[in-house]
């Protein structure tokens, strides 16, 4: 009888053995997500601190960069893990490769490649708003998957950026025009003829096609980012009108 009654257990339908794998799959990925929103909103909130700190102490913002670098550089780079969030959330992945990887490309190879520019009150400029959008970013979507999110949360998420996300490009521009010279000067990450590939790159150009790609970029992302925040905000004002 025992062995009877376990082979039933054991022989249930394929389509509920399915549909449990997917809830525990369900609650696995829930689990990560909070877990990771709630580091990453950690980690910029310390870099926040780091920075606000060094200028109380300091007055200026020189050598801010050198002192924050090494945070800002892990958290970043962790980043790159939303792009394979992608196959769990519902969201864009080319919207979300291109800003990652811009965002890495600006830390690893602007900044922390060409030294001589990490005093620049542009970078600074860039820093400061990667920190309040980063903060305001994570912990909206920690919040949001904890099912408890504060109002002013859900409404600093949809306004901030319309005036950080213009600054923050202008910041990033900035900083690259402030490098030209720099890597024109030095020939960095540059491959000249002869060589045995039989190939040339000239990074200096590349930074300037970089530039001119925020031209069709940019409007894209932003007006992406107006139309979430009139579906999620203006929407939401319907809902409530029509209750």
């Amino acid at each position: 009888m025992a062995s009877s009654e376990e082979d039933g257990a054991g022989s249930g339908s394929l389509e509920e053995k399915e549909k449990g794998r997917k809830r525990r799959l369900g609650a696995l990925a829930t689990a990560w997500l909070i877990g990771y929103n709630i580091a990453m909103t950690a980690g910029w909130l310390v870099l926040a601190i780091a920075m606000a700190r060094f200028y109380m102490q300091k007055g200026t913002y020189k050598g801010l960069y050198k002192t924050v670098q090494k945070t800002l550089k892990f958290f970043q780079t962790f980043a790159v893990l939303e792009v394979v969030h992608c196959a769990v959330v519902r969201t864009s992945v080319l919207v979300t490769g291109v800003q990652v990887s811009s965002r890495i490309f600006m830390v690893w190879f602007i900044t922390h490649s060409i030294k001589q520019i990490q005093n620049e009150e542009s970078v600074i400029l860039f820093l400061v708003v990667w920190t309040v959008t980063e903060i305001t970013r994570y912990s909206f979507y920690t919040f949001n998957l904890l099912n408890h999110l504060p109002y002013f949360i859900k409404w600093a998420r949809y306004n901030f950026f319309i005036i950080l996300y213009p600054v923050g490009v202008a910041g990033e521009l900035l900083t690259i025009y402030a490098a030209l010279p720099y890597v024109k000067k030095t020939g960095i990450f540059s491959l000249r003829l002869p060589n045995k590939y039989n190939v040339s790159f000239d990074y200096y150009y590349f930074l300037i096609i970089i530039m001119a790609s925020y031209i069709p970029l940019f409007p894209q992302l932003y007006f992406h980012m107006l139309w979430q925040r009139r579906k999620v905000l203006h929407g939401e004002v319907i809902v409530e009108k029509d209750d």
